[in-house]
């Protein structure tokens, strides 16, 4: 038993309840409680980005964007849940003709907030919620701390599959299975 933190890639995690769960509906409660696994919880961290808005923005756009504002506040909600936004940069647009955006500040805001606590020795277990080998030094510092290691990720498909390097330097991993998201589905 010990203190553990959750750390959640937003897009990540929409990736693979896109790709592997028919976008499947959850309750970060119950996600948040499975991912725990009966450990003390000091918080679980949510990194994301609010869409993309042009100057002046377009109806759709204002739209997508206060349904995105709405769903950060009902996850604040949530305790012990904390949502941490990085800014979503417009990076042109592609050879298909569609707009290309960027994630900025969300690896390094997620991979700070894990070696810090680690560091302060705030907690025993981490649970790393994410596919992107990007998180391997932040990883492999908390470890340096005796901070136990454990990956949540989806499946081997390609669209959502976590880096072999990732889930190497982990101590463990743990798939998002079918069972798992069942048990964490959003009832209305």
């Amino acid at each position: 038993m010990g203190v553990t933190a959750i750390f959640i890639d937003g897009a990540y995690l929409e990736k693979v309840l896109l790709h592997d769960h028919g976008r499947a509906r959850i309750d970060f409660g119950r996600l948040v409680a499975t991912m725990v696994e009966g450990d003390e919880l000091l918080r679980a961290y949510y990194y994301h980005c609010l869409p993309y808005q042009s100057h002046p923005p377009t109806d759709e756009e204002k739209a997508r964007y206060a349904a995105r504002h709405r769903f950060f506040t009902a996850l604040r909600h949530i305790p012990r849940f904390e949502v941490r936004l990085g800014k979503l940069a417009f990076r042109g647009v592609g050879k298909d003709g569609n707009p290309m955006f960027q994630q900025e500040r969300v690896d390094l805001m997620l991979g700070v907030d894990m070696a810090l606590l680690a560091g302060e020795n705030r907690i025993a277990k981490m649970a790393l919620l994410s596919g992107d080998s990007d998180f391997t030094p932040a990883v492999e510092a908390v470890k340096n701390e005796g901070v136990l290691t454990t990956l949540w990720h989806g499946s081997h498909a390609r669209e959502v599959r976590p880096s072999a390097e990732l889930l190497q330097v982990c101590d463990e991993g743990r798939e998002l299975t079918a069972e798992i998201i069942q048990s964490v589905l959003r009832h209305p």
